[in-house]
């Protein structure tokens, strides 16, 4: 590992480590900033961290316990809120990795539930020991979700996650009380459907949390291609575990298309009170463009901005960065935009590449005005409601509107 590289601002204090500060950044977050000291060793062709040149990352070495003991003590000071979960790694400063192949994963989680009143959220591919999750989802109960990265079972899967754990050991996790969730998508005919059937008959109460992977800059054309062939499958994949009627809750929340097509009545319900002029310019993603052309055509002027930053096949408005709409800007004279968007994570109102807003407006040569009714919290809690296997089955696969919705046309980008 390289020497520690800290891009952080806020300067560490006397006697300390030089990458504390960015520790701290991470756990006034609420994230539990462990650190395997080099890159994560279960190569997911997939991983989103193959490609974080749009947002600076510190260098951390490996955890010892001394940092550990540092970090546990910080957490303690910090206010506990019985609704909210920490999460189990800093991703926003520091490199996301499978922190569980860390060798004192297990002991710091167990101290973190013994010696914290606090909740946290777990994600793993499967490096857990098994006995001991189940222990601890037992003796803490409701304190510790688990979102177990399944991926796919399929054909697929040496492909995807050449040293991922095997599917006996994710079984093995499957099998017991420790797994609030179960992440696995769609890459083709036979993989999520199967998948669902297997992973319901050995846990029937996890949530079954589906969907696709979105493409992104740094991919290989391998991977890109099983992620947009599973695209095309979703819907024949869904309707076969809709027809399955498993006990288990079923979600899908991946898509931005399929989140705003079956929101389109809250959608353009809160466009109608943001109080748009038709000249007036909004800057909108492309299923927001697409929801808002269909039943409020010529209701104002809808900048539609791809996200060019993350690249390949995504769309969502809370990920757009100032560079993707400074791109598409010409003549304008004012704009709005959605404030989710300087809730990027990496600082008061800063987009997800940490660029400040104040810093974009007096760069581009125009107004800019927030929306503050579209904000994270707008997205997260309201949207999110209608993600359920079955409304998207009932109000999209089997809808005709959908197919209107998929065929209205972007406008040209020169």
């Amino acid at each position: 590992m390289d020497e520690a590289i800290s891009t952080n601002q806020e300067l560490s204090q006397p006697g300390e480590k030089i990458y504390y500060p960015t520790l701290r950044r991470e756990m006034d977050a609420r994230k539990v900033p462990l650190s395997l000291g080099k890159p994560c060793s279960v190569m997911c062709t997939f991983c989103y961290e193959k490609e974080h040149s749009y947002r600076s990352v510190d260098n951390i070495p490996k955890t010892t316990q001394e940092d550990w003991e540092y970090i546990l003590n910080y957490i303690n000071k910090i206010p506990s809120n019985a609704d909210e979960y920490w999460v189990w790694g800093g991703n926003e400063y520091m490199v996301w990795t499978d922190l569980f192949l860390h060798p004192k994963a297990m002991d710091w989680l167990e101290d973190f539930l013994k010696y914290t009143d606090k909740n946290v959220t777990i994600f793993t591919v499967g490096f857990v020991h098994v006995p001991r999750i189940h222990k601890l989802a037992e003796t803490y109960k409701g304190r510790m979700n688990f979102e177990l990265s399944v991926n796919t079972l399929s054909r697929h899967r040496d492909f995807l996650m050449p040293n991922g754990p095997t599917v006996k050991q994710v079984l093995k996790i499957l099998d017991g009380p420790a797994v609030t969730s179960a992440d696995f998508y769609s890459f083709g005919p036979q993989t999520m459907a199967v998948d669902a059937l297997t992973i319901s008959n050995i846990n029937k109460s996890c949530v079954l949390w589906m969907g696709c992977m979105t493409p992104l800059k740094g991919m290989d054309d391998n991977t890109v291609s099983l992620m947009r062939q599973g695209k095309r499958a979703l819907p024949g994949e869904a309707r076969k575990i809709y027809d399955l009627n498993l006990p288990n809750k079923a979600t899908i929340h991946t898509e931005a298309y399929i989140t705003v097509f079956l929101n389109r009545r809250i959608i353009v319900k809160h466009f109608d009170f943001l109080g748009i002029d038709k000249k007036d310019t909004l800057v909108v993603s492309k299923s927001i463009y697409k929801i808002l052309t269909m039943y409020r055509k010529k209701r104002a002027r809808y900048l539609y901005v791809p996200n060019t930053t993350l690249g390949g096949d995504t769309d969502c408005t809370s990920l757009l960065t100032f560079a993707d709409i400074e791109k598409r800007l010409s003549n304008e004279k004012e704009i709005y935009m959605p404030k989710c968007i300087i809730e990027g994570g990496r600082g008061r109102y800063s987009d997800i590449c940490g660029v400040d807003f104040e810093d974009f407006k007096s760069k581009v040569r125009c107004r800019v005005k927030l929306i503050p009714d579209i904000n994270t919290k707008f997205a997260n809690r309201q949207l999110i409601k209608n993600g359920d296997l079955k409304n998207y089955v009932e109000d999209y696969v089997f809808n005709p509107k959908s197919k209107v919705f998929e065929g209205i046309p972007l406008p040209e980008i020169n």
